[in-house]
C-alpha cells in the first residue's frame, strides 16, 4: 500500500519539457541533489528554494515532451517533489518516471480547477485526488498493483534488485 501524498501545488501550463525540466547545461552530472537545485530553473526561477518534501507538480497537456533524458524526471523527484498529476504525459517521461520510482498521474480537468499554493492529497491505492484548498475531489486511474510495487520499491533498479534478493552495497 501507498501511503497518501499530501502538499503544496506548483502549478504549471502545457508542454513543459524536458529541457525546462532540467537545463541541458546541467546534463554533465547525475548527483541528484545537483540536478534537484536546477529543476525548472528557466521556467519558475523560485522553483528550487520554495518546494518542499511531499510536494505536488499539476500541469496541462504533454508534460515532459521533447528529449528522453531520465535526468528530467530525477531532477523532479530529487527537488522533493512526490507525485506530478498532467493532463497527459509525454510517452517516453511517463515510463522514466515510473523507472525511477516517481508516482504520475493524469487527469483532465485537475489542472483547470487548481492554482499554485493549494493543498492537494492523493491517495493512489483508491486513485482519489483531493484539493483541500478548494474542497474538491477528483478520480484518476490506479496503477496496476506492479506498478504500485515497482513505484514503492523506488523504481525498476529498486525493484528488480528486491526481485532477485541482492543488497545494497557501498
Amino acid at each position: 500500500m501507498n501511503p497518501p501524498i499530501e502538499g503544496i501545488c506548483f502549478k504549471y501550463s502545457d508542454n513543459i519539457d524536458t529541457d525546462v525540466i532540467i537545463p541541458a547545461r546541467y546534463l554533465n552530472t547525475s548527483d541528484e541533489n545537483e540536478l534537484a537545485s536546477h529543476c525548472l530553473e528557466d521556467l519558475d526561477r523560485d522553483f528550487a528554494k520554495e518546494v518542499k518534501e511531499g510536494d505536488v507538480i499539476v500541469a496541462g497537456e504533454n508534460f515532459g515532451c521533447g528529449s528522453s533524458r531520465e535526468h528530467a524526471p530525477i531532477a523532479i523527484k530529487a527537488s522533493g517533489i512526490s507525485i506530478v498529476i498532467a493532463k497527459s504525459f509525454a510517452r517516453i517521461f511517463f515510463r522514466n518516471a515510473i523507472n525511477i520510482g516517481l508516482p504520475i498521474l493524469e487527469h483532465p480537468v485537475l489542472a483547470d480547477e487548481c492554482d499554485k499554493g493549494d493543498r492537494i492529497r492523493v491517495d493512489l491505492n483508491k486513485g482519489i485526488v483531493t484539493n483541500l484548498t478548494k474542497n474538491k475531489e477528483y478520480t484518476c486511474t490506479r496503477f496496476p498493483e506492479e506498478i504500485n510495487k515497482l513505484i514503492q520499491a523506488g523504481g525498476l533498479v529498486e525493484y528488480t534488485k528486491q526481485k532477485l534478493g541482492v543488497k545494497n552495497e557501498i
